[in-house]
């Protein structure tokens, strides 16, 4: 996996289908690479407790499935 690959993730908006929070690993589905694929998500604020159907942009991406979300209406 290249480095401009890792890079194309952060900024893709997805939908949480697991609660992401404190303490908890979520879920999200991001749509990449012509496709939709599900993803690890912890919060990019550890406080935040993200709900499923929220609209979500990824902020960090640790490969292969990790991703660090933030709500998408959020500032």
């Amino acid at each position: 996996m290249s480095s401009m690959a890792d890079a194309s993730m952060v900024g893709l908006m997805g939908r949480v289908t697991g609660t992401i929070g404190p303490g908890l690993v979520g879920e999200v589905i991001v749509r990449v690479r012509g496709g939709a694929e599900h993803f690890l998500a912890h919060p990019a604020i550890a406080t935040d407790r993200i709900e499923p159907g929220t609209v979500v942009m990824v902020v960090e991406y640790l490969p292969p499935r990790t991703v660090y979300v933030t709500a998408a209406y959020d500032s």
